[in-house]
């Protein structure tokens, strides 16, 4: 059998009615258009908002990168030193939408892709998207992100609740809030950095409701940014790091065992790598040490329109915000795909994680790190 696989040289070969795909104009997607024009393949950027780095613009209003601003740009273009040591979200997509000016990317915008399949002649993939296109492409790179679909539970009763219900993906500042008694349902980054904006809103009362306790870290100590240390042991054994993190973790943070959040027993490095991200504090300390925020049991569910938590305890705050993630929201759109057909059934190509898609002959997904690191993993 013949080997399906083609190389960057046999891509720049491809007649122009035949370009790479990406869909997504966010930070991944124009990385990775880049990669492939600096290479000599044509790619062609599809994207459902009118204007790139749409999800970026949804994020809530005090929102920063967590990461440095030297270590979070894009390939090709450097975040302009203006911006500070750690950039606004307004900044971001400053940075975004001259990243691809600068460029000069090729995106097609209010395009929504549906659906991905094999083309019918077996020499690529055909694009189901918005309006009745039907677009074939050499190759197809999505580009939509982890933090796609907003999740929500599906705690019983929620029914019941006579408060305002939503997830973090909608909330945007403390004013709706004022003089509000708010639950922050999740203690990632997202949470946690909620949670400290509803206290400097003037939420009346503010709880967070977390089922694992986290690791907290500094964002920055004596200018040594965490990310700096990430970068340092990532390749160092799983068990060396936690070890190293726990005397560190003990020197840089005080213990909130009193305050309900007490140290993880499982090590830094170890949560890491099942998935659990640290939390950088931006004030989340200091609101849980001085009582501004209150530490609660995990929600169960709803009874009799309080919110039933996982100690018995019942509550009944005013609004409760879930911070509780995302799904890729890939399923209709390559799910149905195998590694048969060529796709990655949801398997992230670690070149495309940085910028460079490895293996043009796959439809592949770019992982969420393509992006410049932000304050909400979520």
């Amino acid at each position: 059998m013949a080997d399906s696989r083609a190389s960057f040289t046999d891509l720049s070969a491809t007649p122009a009615d035949r370009p790479v795909y990406v869909v997504g104009a966010g930070p991944g997607g124009l990385a990775v258009a880049y990669a492939l024009r600096a290479r000599g393949v044509r790619a062609v950027v599809l994207e459902k908002s009118d204007r790139v780095g749409a999800s970026w613009r949804r994020h809530y209003d005090r929102l920063r990168l967590h990461t440095t601003r030297r270590l979070s740009a894009l390939p090709g273009l450097a975040i302009p030193r203006r911006f500070g040591r750690w950039v606004a979200r307004d900044d971001v997509v400053r940075y975004l939408e001259k990243y691809a000016e600068h460029h000069g990317l090729e995106i097609v915008t209010g395009v929504e892709v549906f659906r991905v399949e094999k083309a019918a002649d077996g020499a690529g993939w055909l694009l189901h998207a918005s309006g009745g296109r039907e677009l074939t492409g050499a190759a197809v790179v999505v580009a939509t992100g982890h933090n796609h679909t907003p999740r929500l539970p599906e705690w019983p009763g929620a029914e019941s609740y006579e408060g305002e219900l939503l997830h973090a993906s909608s909330y945007r500042n403390p004013k709706p809030f004022e003089g509000r008694d708010v639950l922050v349902v999740g203690v990632g980054n997202t949470g946690a950095e909620i949670a400290v904006d509803l206290v400097a809103g003037g939420a009346s009362r503010v709880r967070l409701a977390v089922r694992t306790a986290p690791h907290i870290v500094r964002r920055s100590t004596a200018g040594w940014a965490a990310q700096y240390t990430g970068i340092v042991v990532r390749r160092l054994p799983v068990r060396l790091v936690d070890r190293l993190a726990r005397p560190m973790a003990r020197l840089s943070t005080p213990d909130l065992s009193a305050h309900g959040l007490p140290r993880p027993e499982a090590g830094l490095y170890s949560r890491v790598r099942q998935g659990a991200i640290p939390v950088q504090d931006v004030g989340l300390i200091d609101a849980v040490r001085t009582g501004k925020v209150e530490i609660v049991a995990a929600v169960e569910g709803f009874e009799d329109g309080k919110v039933a938590l996982a100690d018995g305890t019942r509550i009944a705050p005013d609004a409760v915000i879930a911070a509780t993630g995302y799904s890729r929201g890939l399923d209709s759109l390559v799910g149905h795909l195998g590694p048969d057909q060529g796709a990655g059934s949801g398997a992230v190509d670690r070149k495309a994680e940085e910028g460079v898609m490895a293996e043009p002959w796959r439809v592949t997904t770019t992982r969420r790190g393509a992006a410049p690191g932000h304050a909400s993993p979520a």
